[in-house]
This record gives C-alpha cells, sequence and structure tokens, in this order.
C-alpha cells in the first residue's frame, strides 16, 4: 500500500493548547515532515483550523488519537495525497 505522503484536515480546537503548541506535538510524530495550521474562525471557546501534514509515510491513526488527545475533532479530510512523489492540484483558468 502507498504511503501517505499528504493530508489537509479540517479540524474543529479549543483555543488550547495553541496552534503553535498543535503544530510542535504534530511534528513530533514519527513520519511527519512539516505541518501547517491555519485558522479560519475562532468562536469563545473553539477555532475551526485547517491543518496540512506532510511526510514520508503519515500514520493517519497517530495523527488522529493526538488531535483528539489534545481535545480536537477531525470534521473532514479534505484532501490526502499518497505514493512515491506528491502530485499537486493544479487549477488553472481558462479564458
Amino acid at each position: 500500500m502507498g504511503n501517505l505522503r499528504r493530508l489537509v484536515l479540517d479540524v474543529l480546537k479549543p483555543l488550547e493548547p495553541s496552534i503553535v503548541e498543535m503544530a510542535q506535538l504534530l511534528a513530533d510524530v514519527e513520519g511527519v515532515d512539516g505541518v501547517n495550521i491555519s485558522i479560519y474562525e475562532i468562536d469563545r471557546r473553539v477555532e475551526n483550523a485547517k491543518i496540512t501534514i506532510e511526510g514520508h509515510d503519515l500514520r493517519f491513526e497517530e495523527i488522529g488519537r493526538l488531535i483528539g488527545e489534545n481535545g480536537g475533532a477531525i470534521h473532514s479530510i479534505d484532501e490526502v495525497a499518497a505514493g512515491k512523489v506528491l502530485i499537486e492540484d493544479v487549477t488553472t483558468a481558462q479564458d
């Protein structure tokens, strides 16, 4: 089976841990090479975050467990890439 290389997750998380702390926790997971977290909505006690994780052999179950242990919930998996190379999604406007 091809290795997972990229996950883009829509996550509802509490304000704590901060996105800095969450990114550091996720970056420490074996197989993870990089993490990007963007907040697109904030409420009084929660944030909606888009979490992008790239690596050479991502372990979805472990990533999901870590998010859950820190009070987060994965709402959706918005993108997945697997295999030997990453294929960038190219969207171009045609005139």
